[in-house]
Formats: C-alpha cells, structure tokens, sequence
C-alpha cells in the first residue's frame, strides 16, 4: 500500500504525456544492451527532458564544463489508471548530490550510506596523506641513509597499504550491502549478492537504467520504453557526444539488468543452439581438469540461469565441487578449445600465478579478416565493458583494465590472415578486440558478427595449453587440433 509521502514523491517524478500519441504502446521492452535509436514513445520523453536540461541554468553550468557531462535516461511507464508518462534519472550523481528534483532517486538510502561514509572517508584520506610523508621518507633515504632506517620506513609503509586496503574493502562492502535490488517478480538482492563472489564494479547500480526500473517496480508501473543518451562535454576519453543514445553498459549493468528485467516482457536475444557433444576431458587429477570445449558451448552458465546449459553445468554431474570460480579463463560460446579447471582455492591461485607470471601458456588461433601489418608484436589495450559495448567503447585509458597479448602472422592468403595470439590477461572478448581496434591489428576476426561480418563461425580457437602442474610439479602440456 502506497503512503501519502509515495504518492507526492511520484507527483514530483512522473512526467505524463499532455495527448496521446498515434503510435501503438510497446507490448514488451526493448533489450537494453541492443545498440539501436530509442522508440518514438522514448523518443519524445528524452526530448523533453534534453529541452529541461537546456532551459535549468543549473545544469548548463555544471554539464558543460570540461569532461563534467552525463548519461541520462527515460523510462517511458503506464500507470494503474491507464495514463502514460515518462520518468527521468541521471547516472551517479548530479551537482554533487545524489537526488534532484523531477529525478528517481538512487537504489540507496543516502542518510543510511552518509552515517558511516565521511568518517570512512576521513580515515581513508588520513591513511593517504601518511602514505605520501612515508614514501617522501624512503625516498630520501635510498638517496642517502642507513639500509636498516629504509627498511623500517618501507615496512611502515607497506602497513599503511595493508591498513588503507583492507578499509577501503571494508566501506565498499558495506556501500554494496546497502543497494537493495527489486525485478519485476517482487524479489530484491543487495549489489553485493548480484556480483558475488567478487566486488561489485565501481558505479554498479548507479546507472540511469537500474534507477529507472527500480522506481517502476516500487510504483507499480509498467517499463515499455527505456532511452539512454549523454548531455554536456565529453568525458575524459572522448567517445561520447551529447545528444546520443546509447545502450546500457556491460560491466556494471550487464550484471544488474538481467536480474532487474526477470518477470518483464523484454525482448531479448534468442538463446542458442543446444549443442550435442562435450566437453571433453583431456586430463583428470584430484586438482585440476583440463577440458576442450566446443563451439557453441557457453563456458558458465550466467549468474542468472545457474542451470542454463554450459561447460560448468555438464561437468558439475561429475564433479559437483566445481564452480564459476573454479574457470582459470572464459571461452567465449562461438570459440572453442581448452580450458584449465581448479578443483580447490590453492590450486587456482598456483595457476593464476603462472599465467599473471607468464610460466604458463594458452595459446590461440584465427583467421582475420583481411591483410595484418608485420609479422609479430604485442597488443596492451585497457578495456571495459567488453560484451556489449561498441568497439569504440570498449577501450577506456581511465577505467579499463590492461589486457595483453602477444601475437603472431602464421599465414597469409588473399583475403585473409591466420595469427597466433598469447593473451596474458584473460577477458572475455580481448582477444575480438586486440584483432578488431585500430590499436590493436584493426581486423576483425573471421565470423566476428559483431565487430565484423558473419562467417560459419567465430575462427577463434584456443589451441594449446602449457602450465606446470601446482602439486607433482610436472611441465604439462595439451593440445586441441583447429578445426578450421
């Protein structure tokens, strides 16, 4: 039941359309991670909105400055009484505050969050100041000075670090607990137990998008058109331009959103083919496995289909211990080849070091989709928002994280060239990016349908595995013959 407070908050919040429009009501929402134009129903509600942040002098100020632009969006909604309108969000904050006026709210409590915030914050900042007058202190000390004070100073300092992790951890967990979640069913979760086991990204939940449909579920209206675009200057690393639209991200939304959109109407895209065989198992011990996988074949089965067929789920009949976190890497569903499996936490962080250390080996094939310049190198390219993000967008100087690979010509034909590539951080989609991105070799890979054009498949095969087993101590070596 609504309060007298809902009911005001939604007054100040939800924009009604002043005459129907001609065209039909969306019978079901849009996919937001598809990068197509808004509806003509979203349409006029991003409009309007783009008219209110031009006239708010307000907003042109705060908008307009270097690299002080934003994303905004709409959410075109019916409510209980048949009317339709539209609600209005920005992403993280705007002037400095977490809510404004004719604005949904963020997916947090701010006076629950700023009774532990800015004291943690304090201390977070304290802690940084030492850490500078410490560093100071090491450094004049290599210069000249006893080696036991260096050591001295150098072990306080690596204690701040410790100390400054561990409550930078500690005020991130406690912010994540206090996002609660709603979908479409009336079931919620915190941010914390979306991205579990792992941190939640910086800004998850505080996108337009998330906002907007959570204001929805609590009011009980009905999403039918969401609209996303920039307003104001260009971030920091370009690739935005104000006025156009764009679809939800991938790192922090492709988690929230498919949990928010459970129980709605989405068009989304059409699951893939089962397939029939595999995985294969090439070796077997009591802590690891090694696997080929083949094309078509998520690896995980998706945090919210746990039971969605994949590598994971075939080999959890046999080995029911196994978990996400026990994937070294992530083939992609339209490649194929080997994978490393840890059967227990110790084993994981072994390899993990091998490979981080470049002792181990995963070694890939493809055919690009053109004539690659040179003969060999290496690809150190920062990304985000890999899965869904365009080409452009996907690498970010600022926020990314740096993915390298080595590679390799290993044939060249006419219209085409097979390359080798040795990745040595592993992220879904990379290795699409290092071949496709101008910085990278600027060619997509053969059968890439998203950063290329459509082939019998995706031409990405992780052909041999190298790795020194954590326990025996043994140089074990497999390898999957490339089917293309």
């Amino acid at each position: 039941m609504k309060t007298r407070t809902d009911a005001a908050e939604l007054i100040r919040t939800l924009t009604y359309f002043e005459a129907p429009r001609p065209e039909a009501l969306p019978t079901r929402l849009a996919n937001p991670f598809h990068a197509a134009p808004p509806g003509p129903w979203g349409l006029q509600a991003a409009e309007a909105l783009q008219q209110r942040l031009r006239e708010t002098p307000a907003y042109r100020e705060a908008l307009w400055r270097p690299h002080c632009g934003k994303m905004f969006g709409v959410l075109v909604v019916a409510a209980q009484d048949g009317r339709v309108g539209f609600l209005s969000a920005f992403s993280g904050m705007l002037g400095g505050a977490w809510t404004a006026d004719g604005f949904v709210p963020p997916l947090f409590e701010p006076l629950a969050r700023d009774a532990f915030w800015p004291a943690g914050e304090a201390e977070l900042a304290a802690l940084e100041q030492r850490h500078v007058q410490l560093s100071r202190e090491a450094d004049a000390l290599q210069a000249q000075g006893p080696v036991h004070s260096l050591r001295e100073v150098e072990a306080r300092r690596a204690e701040v670090e410790h100390v400054r992790a561990e409550l930078s951890r500690d005020l991130w967990r406690q912010v994540t607990q206090g996002y609660v979640i709603p979908n479409a069913r009336g079931e919620t979760q915190t941010l914390a137990a979306l991205f579990a086991p792992k941190p939640p990204p910086g800004g998850a939940g505080d996108c337009a998008a998330p906002k907007l449909l959570a204001y929805a579920f609590r009011h009980g209206l009905t999403p039918l058109e969401l609209a996303e675009f920039w307003w104001g200057a260009p971030p920091l690393g370009g690739r935005r331009e104000s006025g156009a639209y764009y679809p939800a991200c991938d790192n922090k939304c492709g988690t929230v959103l498919p949990f928010m959109l459970q129980g709605l109407a989405v068009e989304l895209p059409a699951p893939a083919a089962t397939v029939s065989a595999g995985p294969r198992v090439l070796h077997e011990d009591a802590w690891l496995l090694v696997v080929d996988k083949p094309v078509g074949l998520p690896t995980l089965p998706g945090r919210h289909g746990p039971a969605r067929d994949s590598v994971l789920v075939r080999l959890q009949a046999r080995f029911p211990e196994l978990s996400p976190a026990s994937f070294l890497h992530e083939l992609e569903p339209e490649s194929s080849g080997l994978l490393v499996i840890a059967r227990d936490a110790a084993t994981r962080a072994a390899l993990q070091r091998q490979f981080s250390c470049r002792e181990a080996e995963h070694r890939h094939v493809a055919w690009l989709d053109g004539q690659v310049e040179g003969d060999d190198g290496t690809i150190d390219l920062p990304l985000r928002g890999t899965a869904q993000a365009s080409l452009a967008d996907c690498v970010d100087a600022r926020h990314g994280k740096r993915t390298l690979s080595a590679w390799k010509v290993l044939r060249r034909e006419a219209s085409r060239t097979r390359v080798e590539f040795v990745p040595t951080t592993q992220l879904p989609h990379a290795l699409r990016i290092h071949a496709a991105h101008p910085l990278g070799l600027g060619l997509p890979i053969v059968g890439d349908a998203r950063l290329g054009r459509e082939d019998a498949r995706l031409m990405l095969h992780a052909e041999a595995l190298a790795f020194v087993h954590p326990r025996t101590g043994e140089r074990l070596s497999f390898t999957s013959p490339t089917p293309f």
